[in-house]
């Protein structure tokens, strides 16, 4: 039986760091989870998970779910940013320089709880 919390609790371990340095990966026959870490950590982790047996969790990135959490961010807090903010991603380094923003405004705990939610 496979079990959304356990989905989820993968899901915020793969999202946890920057992507690929976590990976879990679901069984679907069997509703196992296994985990990979960069730092070490392995649970009996699949060589090969490739096929209708198994999928990748993704990580938060894959979802492009960040984005938008931007910009819902900036316009609640900061609407004023908006076209500095929307400039910023359209250059690579965009999350450092957003961040950076948001640290010369105090808000970066802010934001951080924010992506928490």
């Amino acid at each position: 039986m496979i079990n959304f919390s356990d989905i989820e609790e993968a899901f915020f371990f793969v999202s946890s760091d920057v992507p690929f340095m976590n990976e879990a990966v679901l069984n679907k026959k069997t509703g196992q989870i296994y985990y990979r870490s960069e730092y070490g950590d392995e649970d009996d982790f699949p060589e090969y998970f490739a096929g209708d047996d198994y999928i990748a969790i993704p990580h938060k990135n894959d979802l492009d779910l960040g984005v938008v959490l931007v910009f819902d961010f900036v316009r609640e807090f900061i609407p004023e940013k908006y076209e500095q903010v929307r400039n910023i991603f359209h250059r690579r380094g965009a999350y450092r320089r957003y961040k950076d923003l948001l640290d010369s405004l105090g808000l970066l705990e802010k934001w951080y709880e924010y992506e928490e939610e």
